[in-house]
């Protein structure tokens, strides 16, 4: 009875020592080139505005939400950034989690926003919350966002 136990307890050490998630290098690569890719867009959004940013990392057919509706396609939503936003509005954003799928295609991240304006008063203000972002690798190997 001893000698079972001590054969159970080994094959059960074996089993939770292997980790089956393990990630590929290639994994390792797609998930840094979807962090990377996010810092980017960020840095793009601060330095050049938000309309070119959010213009340049869509697919044609990207959508975003935003106001309670969709936003459909690259043009649809560079003209929204053009109308709704000015050189006095700030987002930053992080990703606090990243993950791609098994053949390196779709991945997606989420973490927290920050939005900062200064309104007609010259008070700043500010607005922070969650991002959900999916991302689609492109034939050329970049990653574009398909939903924001």
């Amino acid at each position: 009875m001893r000698t079972r136990f001590q054969v159970f307890g080994l094959a059960l050490i074996m089993i939770l020592g292997c980790n089956p998630y393990e990630d590929s290098p290639e994994r390792k690569q797609w998930l840094a080139e979807i962090k990377t890719v996010e810092q980017e867009f960020n840095a793009m959004a601060r330095d050049s505005g938000l309309a070119r940013a959010f213009g340049y990392y869509a697919t044609d057919n990207a959508v975003l939400q935003r106001e309670e509706r969709f936003i459909k396609g690259r043009d649809s939503i560079i003209a929204y950034y053009e109308r709704n936003s000015s050189p006095d509005m700030n987002l930053n954003w992080e990703p606090s989690y990243v993950d791609v799928s098994d053949d390196g295609t779709l991945g997606y991240t989420y973490g927290k926003f920050k939005f900062t304006m200064i309104d007609t008063t010259g008070s700043e203000r500010t607005q922070s919350g969650v991002f959900h972002t999916v991302w689609k690798r492109q034939d050329d190997g970049t990653w574009r966002y398909v939903w924001d």
